[in-house]
């Protein structure tokens, strides 16, 4: 039987593998799974993109008869239920496995000890809670979406070595170099989702894709808080929602405004009556329908709930299978979510250059976390450093 050592070094492999399709996976998690026999690798999977198949049954397919007697390293609970395939805790116990060892109890009702005990009834050996803390990391937007029904929501800030995270009026300034912003390509492809506020959306009319040669089809939804229907319907948003979703989320105060605006026609002007204060509010109605109307034409999805209140926000993504939520700009929107507390992760991205005299002011540093956060690791890019901050899990 594998040492603790063994354990845990086959179950890293599990958890790493598992990252690879994080993401991808649509409502299902990103589990992996190791078949391991005689100290020896025997089969490995990764949960399929779009959810299925699962990892443990591509595995096992992978080992064949020498899945019998060996040991499976799963970095979530096997499932028990029926759904569009067979429980792969079934799959298990077909295969002949002689040990199963779980880092993370699967919160699912359908699920939670069930595919544990069915595996103990059958004869085999369980082990649960093996480096469950990085196995929990891996799957943070699954638990999160079970337990609490909203996605995960990490916040990246790239930020000046004096605290700055951009300049008034100047758009988009590079503070990361390139080692850096490459790794933030891979956490926008890790993610269901990624969020910006309007202000950041006019200012520097980014595309927030994955441009990571081969990985271009990982980009995540793009959601942009814009109450007022301003997103520019020629920007690189508007102009690509086609080809990757975009998702604007309107005030609620908007959409009977516009219903309004949409029921005005020439025919009901009243004739010889002198124009008045109220064909200002008409005119204003107009442009905002007329906005509307453009960004649907480009492709781009309207969802009417209040951009403000992400205690509102959060859940309706959650609604809508959205596990894992990245915020990357600006200021006033990572303030938003901080003051709601309603950030998971916060991830710190650093650059040795200063900005000065009209900088804008990150809302957290190194030495300034919200209450709860607890520094997790340091990573080196280059010059630029990132510090990972986690909310307790």
């Amino acid at each position: 039987m594998p040492g603790r050592a063994d354990d845990e070094k086959f179950m890293a492999a599990a958890i790493e593998l598992s990252r690879t399709h994080l993401g991808q996976t649509g409502t299902n998690p990103s589990v992996g799974c190791l078949i391991v026999k005689d100290g020896e690798v025997v089969g490995k999977a990764v949960t399929a993109i779009g959810g299925r198949p699962h990892a443990e049954t591509q595995a096992l397919a992978e080992a064949g008869d020498r899945a019998c007697g060996a040991t499976a390293y799963v970095t979530l609970e096997p499932c028990s239920h029926f759904g569009k395939t067979p429980p792969c805790a079934n799959a298990l116990m077909a295969a002949g496995v002689a040990r199963v060892v779980v880092s993370v109890t699967d919160p699912d009702v359908r699920v939670s000890g069930r595919g544990l005990e069915m595996l103990r009834s059958a004869g085999i050996e369980v082990e649960t809670g093996l480096i469950e803390d990085e196995g929990r990391r891996a799957l943070a937007g699954y638990l999160m979406r079970q337990t609490k029904g909203r996605p995960y929501v990490t916040l990246k800030l790239a930020v000046s070595a004096d605290g700055m995270i951009g300049r008034l009026g100047e758009g988009q300034i590079r503070i990361t170099g390139t080692e850096a912003r490459a790794e933030v390509q891979k956490l926008r492809a890790e993610s269901d989702a990624i969020l910006i506020g309007i202000g950041t959306a006019i200012a520097d009319d980014p595309e927030l894709t994955v441009r990571i040669p081969g990985m271009e089809g990982r980009s995540p939804i793009r959601i942009v808080l814009d109450p007022l229907l301003d997103l520019p319907k020629d920007g690189k948003l508007a102009s690509t929602a086609r080809q990757v979703p975009v998702i604007v989320v309107a005030s609620e105060a908007v959409s009977p405004l516009v219903a309004d605006a949409e029921a005005i026609s020439p025919e009901t002007a009243v004739p010889g009556v002198p124009p008045s204060a109220e064909e200002g509010d008409i005119a204003d109605l107009a442009e905002t329908s007329s906005r509307r109307s453009a960004l649907e034409a480009q492709g781009v999805e309207i969802v009417y709930c209040n951009p403000y209140h992400p205690e509102i926000l959060l859940p309706a993504l959650g609604s809508r299978g959205i596990s894992s939520l990245f915020v990357e700009g600006g200021a006033k929107t990572a303030a938003l979510f901080l003051d709601a507390g309603l950030v998971d992760r916060i991830l710190l991205f650093q650059g040795p250059g200063l900005i000065g005299a009209g900088g804008i002011e990150s809302p957290v540093t190194k030495t300034d976390m919200p209450p709860g956060f607890s520094h997790i690791r340091t990573r080196l890019f280059g010059d630029d450093s990132c510090d990972e901050f986690e909310r307790g899990l």
